[in-house]
């Protein structure tokens, strides 16, 4: 059975969550998933941040997973150049729910992440950055925020069901490995070398 029409992603990594007993997609930085399904969306956040988005009405949602880059000339204001990466990856979500059939006035966020976790991102204060943007961008799109665990200094493992809105959250405080900081390490450094290709509208 073909899957289009039901789900458009990016760069997934689907699985079988046996504790949970469904089918999972696993979101990488700069990654999302949507979905029309019943199934798990699953992520791990450090100084980046998700929006897990969805229409209650008709169970179609989805989440991103995102960092602002670098700063540069726009000395930490989340509105400056950077805040175009952000923009890009929360309109490239809303978008891809509003064409599997999620209606804008419907849409309702919780977002999550944001954490000062990172050796050497404490000094452009990247996590506070990452959530001050998300919560502003959704404050300006009147998209509701109906949950949120932002900033502190812990990894957040991240389960939403978007055909429920369930997330589950859980903090990772006895991480043992450097799977998370090279993962959003090398994910900075690809921002630092790339651009946004032209802008993403917002249907209306």
């Amino acid at each position: 059975m073909t899957l289009h029409g039901y789900e458009e992603i990016l760069a997934p990594n689907v699985y079988y969550d046996r504790e949970h007993g469904t089918e999972a997609a696993k979101i990488l930085p700069g990654e999302y998933y949507a979905t029309a399904r019943d199934m798990l969306l699953v992520t791990v956040l450090g100084s980046c941040v998700c929006a897990c988005i969805r229409d209650p009405r008709s169970g179609i949602g989805g989440m991103n997973h995102f960092m602002l880059p670098d700063a540069g000339g726009d000395q930490g204001s989340p509105l400056g150049d950077s805040a175009r990466y952000g923009a890009y990856a929360m309109e490239i979500l809303i978008n891809q729910l509003l064409k599997m059939g999620a209606k804008r006035e419907h849409l309702e966020a919780k977002v999550f992440g944001g954490g000062a976790v990172l050796r050497g991102f404490t000094v452009g204060n990247v996590g506070e950055r990452n959530a001050e943007f998300v919560l502003e961008f959704l404050h300006t799109e009147n998209i509701p925020i109906m949950a949120q665990d932002l900033l502190d200094i812990y990894p957040r493992k991240v389960y939403f069901f978007p055909a429920t809105g369930l997330v589950r959250v859980k903090k990772l405080k006895n991480v043992h490995n450097n799977t998370i900081v090279d993962r959003e390490s090398e994910y900075k450094l690809r921002l630092r070398y790339s651009k946004v290709e032209g802008d993403v509208e917002l249907f209306s």
